[in-house]
């Protein structure tokens, strides 16, 4: 379908101008040259983009602005400003228009604009969409995603969360293995009873034993009472064993006891103890290479195996990365208190390109980090951290030769340029003069690198 624009623009020339222009590009276009006749024109028909010069006969520009506004929210408005009136004209951006152009401009820098609205306006959508997919996948607590891998694991969890089976889940550090844990446990039929999380790789190996069973008074030197472990604490509830791979080898036997008795005895202590509890294991190590080094008991660990959920790390879902980032965008703003928080897009186009090596964690974290560091309500590239930077990147891939010269220098230019602009607000004329190029020159290599204005956010 045709995006329609309407111009509104007393300059006869001008006006015929830009029309048959934005014709010739294949937009429905229709031409006014009064503000009373526009305002008229804007009650009765709906239009993508209105084009208005600052300066109108009847109505100026400003307040058709407002009236757009109030009558067609959606409508992307680009005010055409003389020099003497850019003031002017960022007030008008104040008041919802999306950009201003200054006269005299080429129609190519014209077509940028209405180009760069509507790739805005596109994202826009799709983050609104996003929105509403994150909002259905809110009963797993941070369980986001929509690639197939990821409904087939909540698809998993809804399928034994109310079994007793034992539950295994894989993946690298960062990729929501305790989350998964914690959503079998809130959907289980134990969900209002004790549950108990052991960190297998934070426990001294001196002490393991006595922290899941307990001890008698007087077992060991400072054993001045009786003290009932985590097995008995959770009694009717459930155990988490995260990274179970790091459980020492002696301990290991007595565990597959518990699991195939249900009976405990505290260190030092002669009476069974019953115990009936649900456990889910998680491990970041490949325990069938651990069983082969003979540092995991192949028997406890077709024990533990019985429902395996395998959890992709995040450069394997790429799809989902734009969900988690308006769940954590949304999550930390309300923390911090910090309003309606929106993304720049070169900060946004640095967090979906970046690889993740920490997963989910580190997305987490510098999304946290960019809400606290954001200013105006907008997260800029520099908020993030310097691993997102395209510059760091981009050093990295051309020291190791990964890219060529050509595509090196191309590079470095874009990266400039959109640095200088950001650092000048997006003054093209500013830019211009500190990069030691002309205006038109600038607008080339925008065009040319497809370079975003980062001010409005998305």
């Amino acid at each position: 379908m045709k995006e329609k624009i309407l111009i509104v623009e007393d300059d006869p020339a001008m006006r015929l101008g830009m029309s048959h222009f934005l014709s010739a590009c294949g937009y429905l276009v229709k031409a006014i040259e009064d503000g009373h006749e526009a305002k008229f024109v804007i009650d009765s028909e709906s239009f993508d983009i209105a084009i208005i010069d600052l300066k109108l006969p009847g109505i100026d520009g400003l307040q058709l602005l407002k009236h757009i506004k109030s009558r067609l929210a959606q409508t992307g408005v680009i005010i055409i400003t003389a020099f003497a009136d850019v003031k002017t004209a960022v007030q008008a951006m104040k008041e919802g228009a999306f950009d201003y152009i200054a006269k005299p401009f080429s129609h190519e820098e014209l077509q940028i604009v209405i180009e760069r609205f509507l790739k805005f306006r596109s994202l826009e959508r799709e983050v609104k969409h996003l929105s509403e997919i994150v909002k259905k996948s809110e009963e797993f607590e941070g369980i986001i995603g929509r690639t197939p891998v990821i409904r087939e694991i909540i698809d998993k969890i809804e399928a034994i969360a109310q079994t007793d089976v034992p539950v295994l889940i894989q993946g690298e550090s960062g990729t929501g293995k305790e989350l998964v844990a914690d959503a079998i446990q809130r959907l289980s039929l134990r969900k209002d009873n004790v549950y108990i999380k052991i960190n297998c790789a934070a426990i001294p190996e001196t002490l393991f034993e006595s922290e899941l069973f307990g001890y008698e008074k007087g077992a060991f030197t400072g054993a001045n009472e009786t003290k009932k472990g985590k097995f008995e604490l959770a009694n009717g509830g459930t155990v988490f064993f995260d990274e179970i791979g790091d459980m020492p080898l002696s301990l290991q036997a007595k565990l597959l006891r518990v699991i195939e008795d249900g009976i405990i005895y505290r260190l030092s202590g002669k009476d069974p103890i019953k115990v009936n509890v649900r456990l889910i294991y998680a491990t970041s190590k490949n325990l069938k290479e651990l069983v082969r080094l003979e540092k995991f008991r192949s028997d406890l660990y077709y024990r533990i195996n019985v429902v395996p959920i395998e959890l992709p790390p995040l450069r394997e879902r790429l799809e989902d990365i734009p969900l988690l980032i308006e769940h954590f965008v949304k999550f930390f703003s309300v923390k911090y208190a910090k309003g309606d928080i929106k993304i720049s897009p070169s900060a946004y186009e640095a967090l979906l390109s970046y690889n993740y090596p920490g997963n989910i964690r580190e997305l987490k974290h510098a999304i946290e980090r960019g809400v606290l560091l954001s200013k105006d309500g907008i997260i800029e590239l520099k908020n993030l951290p310097e691993e997102f930077s395209p510059v760091t990147k981009l050093q990295k891939n051309c020291l190791i030769n990964k890219f060529g010269l050509k595509e090196c220098v191309e590079n470095f230019e874009k990266t400039l340029i959109l640095k200088v602009l950001q650092d000048c607000d997006w003054k093209k004329t500013e830019a211009a003069k500190k990069l030691g190029i002309s205006r038109k020159a600038l607008w080339e290599k925008i065009k040319a690198y497809n370079i975003e204005n980062g001010e409005g956010g998305i």
